[in-house]
């Protein structure tokens, strides 16, 4: 399925970034890996807590979705779904043609677009200034299943319909800048983090189980 993709809205009047991930996980489920990168590995942890998130990525720009699709070629029997921010995407945008000379079909790339650089001062992204539609950058690459929402109750009703395209998928969720006080990744976190993921990926083979990987 392919939404129509209006013109690129202002973030500003857009939901909260909070609230589009609380929406995402409440519809989360354990045949999910979950990489989340940059703003949203200091907010995704306040929803979720799942043995197979791995929010470690807190300050490498463009690194969650090439990793979300190495993780998704070496486990198949799972969906990945990638957290990523518009700011990070712009830092390596050839990953999404990677991604379809790979042919995975198990990776979805959830991105925040708040137009905004905002871990690094809050700069304007050049995305914002040129009213750039992601979703409709990612169709060009031959992404089949592409969609975008500003509001909360189409992005819940989006979840609640049943996949109607093989992926990848990708999803543009445009957000409102967050919060100064929002915490910050500590580095015990990113040292725990890389310690479950190595331990995820030590996990070969398919299953009808998700890996064995406890929650510290």
């Amino acid at each position: 399925m392919t939404n129509s993709h209006p013109a690129a809205s202002d973030p500003a009047a857009a939901m909260s970034c909070e609230d589009a991930l609380a929406v995402f996980a409440a519809f989360r489920t354990d045949r999910q890996i979950v990489i989340s990168n940059m703003t949203t590995a200091r907010i995704w942890p306040s929803f979720s807590r799942h043995p197979l998130d791995f929010h470690y990525l807190s300050s490498t720009m463009g690194g969650a979705i090439p990793l979300g699709l190495g993780i998704a070629l070496a486990r198949p029997d799972f969906e990945v779904v990638v957290l990523s921010g518009d700011g990070s995407l712009l830092m390596n945008l050839g990953c999404l043609a990677t991604i379809r000379a790979a042919g995975v079909t198990n990776l979805t790339i959830l991105l925040l677009d708040n137009g905004l650089y905002e871990v690094t001062g809050g700069q304007t992204t050049p995305g914002r200034l040129a009213r750039l539609d992601y979703s409709s950058v990612a169709r060009a690459f031959g992404f089949p299943e592409t969609a975008r929402f500003d509001d909360c109750s189409a992005w819940r009703t989006y979840l609640q319909s049943p996949e109607t395209e093989i992926g990848p998928h990708f999803l543009t969720l445009v957000v409102r800048p967050v919060s100064a006080d929002t915490p910050r990744c500590t580095k015990s976190q990113v040292d725990s983090e890389l310690r479950r993921l190595r331990a995820l990926i030590a996990e070969t083979g398919s299953s009808d189980q998700p890996p064995r990987v406890s929650v510290p």
